[in-house]
């Protein structure tokens, strides 16, 4: 099903092409949501640029594209309002043909794309040995709602995890662990995650410190990169130690992933290198090789190079970046890559492409993009952390999140005077707590840094996790009050649009499918968090303004379809966020 934008395009593609010809087709009417409702439901821009290009005046020429418009099924009359904006209302009976068209559409009228293709998003990626920070939180979340967003619109899309498992980091703790705990690296979980990280820690102290356990920790990664059976058998139960922890992150998250660490691609890294040389990219540069990158210059002024090998033989980030890129390209096929890491990362992914292009790694027919985002803050604006200045754990984190909701929950039971079974209270607590975690990341533009509250992510009202699951809710009791089943309220049922905040609930609920198009085309998930929150808005206005259960008959079938259609809706994006609904709150 066509959107109502995509719809109004066409009319306008059309009107333009009757009247300006051949040259005219497919020119982008730049139809938008029309930014003051009083003149209208949509506005198309086009005559503003397109007098300036024919040396017309824009009222003459938007009028002319008004003459030649079909919208009779669709709109009022259209009207001109001030240099030349195009003003479209849209009919009652327009918008109750095409609700009743979504009220029996599993997907609510929005369709599959019409040419799928493999798309690979990468995200989360913490480093083994190490707990997931709240600095986690965001590129797992994030790269989830995109993943989520894109498969529902019909992508094959693969979501990888970059787990940082490889390096020198491994040749240190391997190094220190056989001095102060050596049982660690022959038996499975001889420490706690905590105290795996406390050793880390230590290790990188010592390695930083000690030129002699410098070199040791040196040969330990020789060892290990050259398969040494020793070596490489602590690497493992390391690994697998860290992965059983992330998992639990991950499967209260609701969040699914393949793994496939920075090892994976040590066979493919001389290839790299290879591939780079052969198009006469390479330069050497103190010994190691680099590739001079355009528009990265260094203090002095002079072109920056990204290095590829160091002087010692070794390949560093950037490498297996490349290995990564072209191994995602050549096997798995993938014609969209999207990188969901923090801003600060930016810079090296923007060389990772320029020379991925040079070396002819990147196809034309790819694309890549990287994904940032900010920094999540404290309620004084600086960085979150604990009291002891620690980066805080995820997991942590999360707990006090559903420990929040069981507070507020219990409280309102209290005033309420409701009893509540304990699983009750544990679920809602459950899903109030990481869904209000998760929106409130979400509902920000991903690029800014937030701050981080739990009584304003937890609040009944505003932009809210809360708030939008509270809407489902109060759709659902309004079943349970008037023991209606949504499922069979008759096919004969039709919705009818008589009052005002019927006419601009119905109207908001054929956006959907626009919200969702803003997601996948910007990558922005605070897109669709904005319009599931005017959703319910709307949806609130509606229910204080039209009774459902007391009206008359047709009316209020028209009124319960209207309530469902808003629950699926809800039910849909919020889905698409990574958050689950609750009948009853």
């Amino acid at each position: 099903m066509s959107s109502i934008n995509e719809q109004l395009t066409q009319k306008f593609q059309e009107a333009l092409e009757k009247y300006f010809g051949e040259d005219f087709k497919g020119v982008d009417p730049q139809v938008t949501t029309a930014r003051d409702l009083r003149h209208g439901d949509y506005q198309a821009n086009i005559a503003l640029p397109l007098a300036k290009k024919l040396g017309k005046n824009p009222r003459e020429i938007a009028q002319i594209i008004v003459s030649n418009l079909s919208l009779e099924n669709i709109c009022t009359t259209p009207s001109i309002g001030g240099p030349g904006f195009i003003n479209l209302k849209l009919k009652p009976s327009y918008l109750e043909k095409e609700l009743n068209f979504l009220k029996d559409d599993q997907r609510l009228g929005i369709d599959k794309v019409s040419k799928s293709h493999r798309v690979i998003v990468d995200f989360s990626s913490p480093n083994i040995a190490k707990e997931m920070h709240v600095g986690h939180l965001r590129s797992t979340i994030i790269g989830d709602c995109i993943a989520r967003t894109l498969e529902f619109l019909g992508y094959d899309v693969l979501r990888l995890n970059h787990v940082g498992d490889w390096g020198t980091q491994f040749g240190m703790l391997i190094t220190y662990l056989k001095e102060v705990y050596p049982s660690a690296l022959i038996k499975p979980d001889a420490l706690e995650i905590g105290d795996l990280v406390t050793f880390y820690k230590q290790a990188k102290k010592r390695f930083d410190e000690d030129t002699q356990f410098q070199e040791v920790a040196r040969e330990a990664v020789v060892k290990l990169q050259s398969g040494d059976q020793e070596s490489r058998q602590a690497w493992q139960l390391l690994c697998d130690q860290s992965r059983r922890e992330f998992q639990k992150i991950y499967d209260e998250l609701d969040v699914e992933l393949t793994e496939r660490g920075e090892s994976f691609y040590n066979p493919y890294l001389e290839n790299v290198i290879i591939a780079l040389d052969t198009e006469g990219v390479l330069e050497k540069d103190q010994g190691a090789q680099c590739v001079f990158l355009e528009g990265f210059t260094n203090k002095s002024g002079d072109p920056l190079p990204l290095i590829v090998q160091k002087s010692d033989g070794g390949y560093n980030y950037a490498t297996t970046d490349l290995a990564a890129l072209r191994y995602r390209i050549q096997e798995d096929n993938a014609k969209r890559i999207i990188y969901v890491t923090d801003a600060g990362q930016s810079n090296h992914f923007a060389q990772v492409f320029q020379v991925a292009k040079k070396g002819k790694l990147l196809p034309d027919t790819v694309e890549v993009t990287h994904v940032p985002f900010g920094l999540v803050k404290g309620e004084d604006g600086k960085k979150l952390k604990t009291r002891s200045g620690e980066t805080i754990k995820l997991k942590d984190l999360l707990n006090e999140a559903v420990n929040h909701a069981r507070k507020d929950l219990e409280n309102r039971l209290q005033s309420e005077e409701r009893q509540e079974s304990e699983s009750f209270i544990d679920n809602v607590a459950e899903v109030v707590g990481i869904s209000a975690v998760k929106y409130a990341d979400l509902s920000q533009n991903r690029v800014s840094d937030y701050i981080f509250s739990y009584d304003k992510m937890l609040a009944l009202q505003g932009n809210t996790a809360p708030y939008m699951l509270y809407a489902y809710a109060r759709i659902q009791s309004i079943s349970r009050e008037g023991n209606i089943d949504y499922e069979n309220l008759g096919s004969n049922g039709q919705i009818m649009l008589k009052e005002d905040t019927e006419i601009e609930l119905g109207k908001y609920l054929l956006q959907l499918s626009e919200a969702i198009k803003e997601v996948e085309n910007t990558l922005l998930p605070n897109r669709l968090c904005d319009y599931l929150y005017e959703l319910s808005k709307k949806f609130n206005r509606f229910y204080e303004n039209c009774p459902v259960l007391k009206s008359e008959e047709s009316i209020k079938i028209s009124r319960l379809l209207l309530c469902n259609l808003t629950a699926r809706t809800l039910k849909l994006g919020l889905s698409l966020l990574g958050i689950s609904v609750l009948e009853r709150m």
